[in-house]
């Protein structure tokens, strides 16, 4: 992926992280900024780059400066986690056994 894809990936998951904490649905959100829940989502999943203009009316709708949107230390941590995550399950693919076991797991916490 390139520097641009990771950084629309990466504020993408931390403007969904800080949407989620405030409580707010896409469509919420949306309406604070003016803009459509598809829209926001195609930021939200990293697959469009929002506007200065967008980016500032992200900001004040999440009680932001602008440039707090791009605080993404969690962000990079959650994404090394999930890594981390995927190599250990592709581990124990042809295990049937031990994925039936991960899969009970996450039947649990999800």
């Amino acid at each position: 992926m390139t520097i641009e894809g990771n950084l629309k990936k990466l504020l993408g998951l931390r403007i969904a992280k800080l949407r989620k904490a405030k409580k707010l649905t896409q469509e919420q959100l949306a309406e604070k900024i003016n803009t459509s829940p598809r829209a926001l989502s195609c930021i939200e999943n990293g697959v469009n780059y929002p506007t200065p203009n967008t980016l500032e009316k992200l900001a004040n709708a999440l009680g932001l400066k602008p440039k707090d949107l791009y605080d993404f230390d969690d962000e990079v941590n959650e994404k090394e986690l999930y890594q981390s995550i995927i190599g250990r399950i592709k581990l124990i693919k042809k295990n049937a056994d031990k994925l039936k076991i991960v899969d009970e797991i996450l039947k649990k916490i999800l």
